[in-house]
């Protein structure tokens, strides 16, 4: 029998980027063949079924539907019996495709390990990105990984991918949906995977882009009316005429972004600016199926929509967001003053574009045509400049048409292609940890410390062209609509505004291929992973709840504020213990302000009085049989789709999580592990709690969908007081709870 040795430095070989999040294939295997397969779309395109699917729930809703309830209710397990109410009932969903990334990958193969099964039953991939640190540049930092492309997003597809960045398949008319390593074993199990049926809010776009105006701009808008709440449970429909004044590249990355308002995912309608997209990149088959298809790929005259947004194209002015939070939305010609008034520093340190959100063609021409008119003029940039490519392919196109030299020239440093600084893979060296500074990026999230570990860090994003605009002028204070630039022989002038092609004259260069295919035969394979390894662990299944109400248990941390998975499971160097639960766990919260003195990583051991980190008090209380809870504020959980921050606080002792609301994809990822997602009827009764109380959890022996739970929160001076907690479980659910996680009910039913 031949052995799989699931070594880390094993696993970067096989794992492979894409351009860039639902991309890419590669071979992992786990006990048997694990069939990932490239993209086949005679066998992977089954538009007949969606298409008699979608006419059975047309005809059972009797109503016009949007295209996302197209898309969604025509993967539908039972599309004659399930009950669809939007907002309420959950549905039972036959996805197409999985995708993970590289970080997220390691610990959804470890989980589909312990599941015993022989084989994926759906098309699953693994891309690598998250895994390379960006420090010198693309070809040095690559020596690193081994990097290669495939792109599996299609019109109609229902694809789950293992990152909170998967949305951007939308720009394809794709519903790809970011989860946690657990809903995509579900996936690749064959179980129907469950999914709370999402409002739909339509974003009616009017108008036409031009001028500075870019489609990053879009969704940077939509982000300033919703915030990062406010798309929660709902997938953001774009439609209207102005959509078709918008690149497919562009679209992706309008839908990227829509993870940072709580969506559930984004999408367009087909059109002609997709079919020439896919004609260009070598899938000129699926553009002829689409066409044929069109009428299932766009929504039905008259459907309703739960919210409208308008935006008229023509006259959206160019924005940019933060620092430290993706909504806090400002015109670009405003943000000086706004800086000024706040506090926050004026010069740009940093300027940073590519990784997933902005690297298109598109993005790195625009970009490219504002360094040369400053190369034209013998200008460089002031600030730091770099780019990230989003794939192979951006990469080796950029190179042969001349883009990468002129950033180069410009002052840019090209990096690998990867998530680099975006996901906090970026070693900095520029400043010191605790100096106050500004970087300007064309990606999602500029949450604290993100980007370089450091927080005092004001980070804001904003388009590729405005990063380059403002990485040359060297400040916040500079508007490139209206404002000059000097040369060194003292000419004053103004940039033109961006121009670049949509796509390569030439077609794309694929660059470097080193996909990996599956073996032939992988059932005479076994994974085995070296117990010595502090990088790759394999699971313990969690202990089954024991019936009985969750008594006493003592708060670990109040958190103060915004808390995302950031805060709870850092990423950056932490990164390369994705595969080790327990030493991954050495950073749970470690980012969360603690109430009790407003710090980090510094909470009361109420057992021994004295004040140490997170990780640390919360295995004390572990081995001392000491469960705990975790009280928190609103949309916590928001940002990545990682599920280590919910598998970190139960593998150390947590039973519950309390908190005025939970963001889509990390209350799912809590409940998947055994863990109590809860959120305060009241959500003035957070200020009942203190960080010295122990809490108890009623009424768990009638736990039902729908039935509160009760509180008794137990004071250190005696008193006591109980509230009302409410739940989103539904019955399968709570059988995970009782079970002790999903993927033990899943053993379970094998039995």
């Amino acid at each position: 029998m031949a052995t799989y040795c699931l070594t880390v430095a094993r696993l970067q070989l096989v794992l492979g980027q894409g351009a860039r999040r639902f991309h890419v294939a590669a071979a992992l295997n786990a006990k048997a063949k694990v069939a990932m397969s490239r993209f086949e779309p005679n066998s992977s395109i089954n538009y007949d079924q969606l298409r008699s699917n979608i006419d059975i729930v047309r005809k059972r809703l009797n109503r016009p539907l949007t295209l996302s309830e197209k898309i969604v209710y025509g993967h539908l397990d039972d599309p004659a019996g399930q009950e669809i109410v939007r907002g309420r009932t959950y549905l039972r969903l036959r996805p197409d495709r999985v995708a993970m990334q590289d970080a997220t990958a390691q610990m959804a193969m470890l989980q589909f390990i312990s599941s015993g099964l022989p084989k994926v039953a759906v098309p699953s991939t693994i891309h690598c990105d998250h895994l390379i640190e960006a420090q010198i540049g693309g070809a040095q930092d690559l020596q690193r990984a081994k990097i290669i492309l495939e792109n599996y997003a299609y019109p109609g597809v229902m694809l789950i991918g293992t990152d909170s960045h998967t949305p951007n398949g939308g720009g394809l008319g794709s519903i790809c949906i970011g989860v946690g390593g657990a809903d995509a074993v579900d996936v690749m199990a064959g179980i129907p995977w469950e999914l709370k049926c999402p409002n739909v809010i339509g974003v009616k776009l009017t108008g036409t882009l031009s001028g500075w105006t870019s489609p990053k701009d879009v969704i940077l808008k939509v982000a300033g009316i919703l915030t990062v709440k406010g798309g929660t449970g709902a997938i953001v429909e774009y439609h209207g005429p102005g959509v078709d004044s918008i690149s497919c590249t562009g679209m992706a990355t309008i839908c990227n972004m829509g993870a940072e308002i709580g969506a559930t995912t984004s999408v367009f309608p087909y059109n002609h600016r997709m079919r020439t997209y896919l004609e260009k990149t070598g899938r000129g088959e699926i553009a002829a199926v689409a066409n044929e298809n069109q009428d299932l790929l766009v929504p039905d005259s008259g459907c309703h929509y739960d919210q409208i947004i308008e935006i008229n194209l023509s006259e959206l002015k160019p924005h940019i967001n933060g620092p430290f939070t993706p909504d806090l939305a400002h015109p670009v010609s405003d943000i000086g003053s706004v800086a000024e008034k706040n506090g926050w520093p004026l010069e740009v340190k940093v300027g940073l574009i590519g990784s997933c959100t902005n690297s298109s063609y598109e993005d790195m021409g625009r970009a490219a045509s504002l360094a040369k008119q400053a190369l034209d003029k013998g200008l460089k940039c002031k600030a730091q400049f770099t780019v990230t490519p989003g794939s192979e392919q951006i990469r080796a196109t950029i190179e042969r048409d001349g883009y990468a030299k002129l950033l180069r020239d410009v002052g840019g440093v090209v990096l690998a292609n990867a998530c680099g600084p975006c996901i906090g893979q970026w070693d900095r060296r520029d400043v010191k940890k605790g100096e106050k500074n500004t970087i300007v990026t064309s990606f999602n999230r500029n949450f604290t410390a993100r980007n370089d570990a450091n927080p005092a860090t004001h980070a804001f994003v904003t388009s590729p062209e405005i990063v380059t605009a403002l990485a040359i002028a060297g400040t916040l204070k500079f508007n490139p609509e209206t404002d000059f630039l000097t040369a060194p022989n003292g000419e004053k002038f103004k940039l033109e505004p961006p121009t670049g092609d949509e796509l390569p004259a030439r077609d794309f260069d694929p660059g470097q291929d080193t996909y990996q295919h599956p073996p032939a035969d992988g059932s005479g394979l076994r994974v085995d992973v070296n117990p010595q390894s502090n990088r790759l662990q394999l699971l313990e299944p969690f202990d089954k709840w024991n019936g009985k109400d969750l008594e006493d248990l003592q708060v670990l941390i109040k958190v103060k504020g915004k808390c995302t998975t950031d805060h709870i499971s850092a990423a950056g160097p932490w990164l390369k213990f994705r595969g080790h639960l327990d030493n991954i766990s050495n950073n749970l919260l470690i980012g969360a302000v603690n109430i009790e003195n407003d710090a980090v990583n510094k909470i009361r051991n109420i057992l021994t009085g004295e004040f140490g980190g997170v990780p640390d008090v919360a295995r004390y209380y572990k081995k001392h049989n000491v469960s705990w809870v975790v009280v928190g504020d609103e949309n916590y959980g928001e940002g990545s789709s990682r599920e280590h921050a919910a598998l970190e606080p139960r593998h150390l002792g947590g039973r519950a999580i309390i908190v005025k609301s939970f963001a889509r994809i990390h209350e799912t990822n809590l409940k998947k592990q055994g863990l109590l997602p809860l959120t305060f009827s009241n959500p003035a009764d957070y200020d009942k709690i203190r960080p010295d109380d122990k809490i108890s959890i009623v009424g768990l022996k009638s736990f039902a969908p729908g039935k509160p739970l009760k509180a008794i929160i137990k004071h250190s001076d005696g008193s006591s007081e109980t509230i009302e907690l409410n739940h989103t479980f539904n019955e399968t659910q709570i059988e995970w709870f009782q079970a002790g996680s999903a993927l033990n009910k899943m053993k379970e039913l094998q039995k």
